[in-house]
């Protein structure tokens, strides 16, 4: 054999020949992007196995677990790019694993013919218009309105602008709630209670003097409904902790033991949790609750930051009633986005 035999040629326009080196073929081309698409599916599918020991870094992978999608257009860019067919079919993995989680969220699952609506907020401790968040949030036209991250100053704007449309309300400090239907039974909820998975004791600086959880109970022409509000710690993500939620977890946890107890069969949990219910965290509640916006929302619902919204850690969360529909009021003075349910007997 010569060595021409050996090299691969090609011909320019007038027919000449030149030698060149030999091309893998498409289905040997993109290796590192055939793992890379691999790897994805795998992390989409078995993103419950990602562990928290370091940085909590499952339940951030679960927070931002539909954002993985946007990695298979461009990964398919590039296989096409290279002209991978190998990494081409890699990223049917991917494809079908994230169709087979979010699929299902990209359609309109609502019904019409509520009997009650409901919407909560967080309506921001920095919110420089107030009065125009209320006033928003009447022209919504929900019957029962839970507001978190109340201030001092606030409430009593709220209050004010509020009272004609939602002649029952009540606050305990920093949540509350206003209703067009009868309230009764308020009170707080500790969720800062003894909640560790081991019983550990909450920690001193936990004790906080005032409350971010209450309960009431709407009276509506169907029976009584139970209303919980909650505004769940904070999160936050730096180099050092990574996805820092200990606060949060805590309050997730003692929320999941409040609504355990609870002996109404009809509940409704309205908040800012600062988390997605996609969130291991969250698993105490969710295998009680139902989210409207998974039942009967259109699209996936971010409600955060109000700018542009990358994530929804504001929640309706529903038991023994049925959500009919669910939606993502416009943006206000708040870096949230109000969020909206209508549920029925």
């Amino acid at each position: 054999m010569t060595q021409v035999d050996t090299v691969a040629t090609r011909q320019d326009s007038d027919g000449i020949t030149f030698p060149g080196a030999a091309r893998p073929g498409w289905w040997r081309r993109g290796p590192v992007l055939t793992a890379l698409a691999v790897l994805l599916g795998l992390v989409m599918l078995l993103h419950g196995q990602v562990p928290n020991r370091i940085g909590n870094l499952g339940s951030f992978t679960e927070t931002i677990l539909p954002w993985f999608g946007v990695f298979i257009p461009i990964l398919l860019a590039m296989a096409f790019w290279r002209r991978s067919a190998t990494a081409a079919v890699a990223l049917l993995l991917p494809g079908v694993v994230w169709l087979s989680l979010f699929g299902g969220t990209l359609g309109d699952k609502s019904q019409p013919g509520s009997d009650i609506t409901l919407a909560s907020h967080n309506v921001a401790a920095e919110n420089p218009d107030p009065a125009g968040t209320a006033r928003a949030l009447v022209a919504s036209g929900v019957d029962v309105l839970a507001l978190e991250e109340l201030t001092e100053q606030a409430q009593e704007v709220y209050e004010r602008e509020l009272a004609q449309a939602y002649p029952y309300h009540a606050v305990l400090g920093t949540v509350g709630v206003w209703s067009k239907l009868p309230l009764s039974d308020v009170g707080p909820v500790d969720t800062e209670q003894d909640a560790g998975p081991l019983g550990d004791a909450k920690p001193l600086e936990a004790t906080l003097p005032y409350s971010r959880a209450l309960r009431a109970t709407v009276a509506t022409d169907h029976g009584p409904l139970a209303v919980y509000v909650a505004h769940l710690g904070s999160v936050r993500v730096n180099p050092r902790a990574g996805f820092s939620t200990e606060t949060r977890d805590r309050n997730a946890t003692a929320l999941a033991n409040a609504l355990a107890a609870e002996q109404n069969p009809r509940v409704v949990l309205l908040g800012d949790l600062n988390g997605s219910t996609d969130d291991r965290a969250f698993t105490g509640i969710t295998a009680r609750m139902t989210s409207a916006q998974d039942a009967a929302g259109n699209g996936f619902g971010f409600t955060w930051p109000a700018a542009f919204p990358v994530v929804r850690i504001d929640q309706i969360l529903v038991r023994g009633v049925t959500p009919d529909s669910s939606w993502v009021l416009p943006a206000t003075g708040s870096d949230h986005r109000p969020v909206a349910a209508g549920i029925s007997w």
